[in-house]
């Protein structure tokens, strides 16, 4: 499956597996939804797994384009899980895919079985400057030339040569003005408050050598969410579902093992 109609509009997603609680899949800034390809395989096995394109992005039409970028991008992936006649999910989101995570928990808490907030955060206090450089670049070097440049300070180093050009060809595929919008949605992003009203089960996961959203962050919305679990992948960047996929697949299921069969 390529794209699905919904009452948003048109979205990208790929979709593995059936029953269970599904497993929602969002992607950051300078991705799309073929970055979980890994997961949607792992975790399509024991249950639905979706990944969506954000609003703009590969598939998905780029919307109205009006009001908070988050909430649209939020709504869009709500009308998915409805498209798809799921009630409750477990929504996984990574940076940005972090953020609308959050914004889609604000819009509708009942429909999120749990929260996991990979390399994201509530507010990012150096946002307003990574903007203005991430919109620059691109306008300067067009998004391969932005990607190529980018692509070291999102991975660990030595970065998987493989890895490192995954992410180039994807980010350099992303229409530049999708590219600004989502930016903008997550780098101005101040949600502390919807963070502290998270109750459903939440984790948190960081890599240990993120540049681009330092552990500290991961922490101040540890702080915000104190019933959260807080877990670091050691040797991964801001990309450790690509990076490390394996312990992050492993963290990941263990979490849901915890939601779905509680002591």
């Amino acid at each position: 499956m390529q794209s699905i109609e919904t009452s948003w509009g048109r979205v990208g997603l790929s979709v593995q597996g059936s029953g269970g609680v599904p497993l929602l899949f969002l992607h950051g800034v300078g991705s799309e939804r073929g970055a979980w390809a890994g997961q949607l395989e792992r975790f399509g096995a024991e249950r639905m797994a979706v990944a969506i394109d954000m609003p703009g992005y590969g598939d998905s039409e780029m919307g109205p384009g009006e009001g908070d970028g988050r909430t649209e991008f939020a709504r869009a992936a709500l009308a998915v899980l409805d498209a798809l006649e799921v009630e409750r999910a477990h929504v996984c989101g990574l940076s940005l895919g972090g953020v609308i995570a959050l914004a889609l928990h604000a819009l509708a808490p009942e429909r999120v079985a749990s929260l996991v907030l990979a390399d994201t955060f509530a507010r990012h206090p150096e946002g307003a400057a990574i903007l203005e450089r991430s919109l620059a670049g691109a306008a300067s070097l067009g998004m391969a030339g932005l990607a190529d440049t980018r692509a070291d300070a999102l991975l660990a180093q030595p970065a998987d040569p493989g890895v490192r050009r995954a992410v180039v060809e994807t980010m350099s595929r992303i229409d530049p003005a999708a590219y600004a919008r989502a930016a903008e949605a997550v780098w101005l992003a101040d949600q502390r408050r919807e963070a502290a009203a998270v109750s459903c089960p939440t984790l948190i996961v960081y890599g240990s050598e993120d540049r681009i959203t330092p552990p500290e962050l991961s922490e101040d919305l540890k702080l915000l969410i104190p019933h959260a679990g807080l877990i670091e992948i050691a040797g991964a960047g801001h990309l450790p579902n690509l990076e490390q996929p394996a312990i992050f697949d492993r963290v990941l299921a263990t979490f849901l093992w915890g939601v779905e069969q509680p002591d």
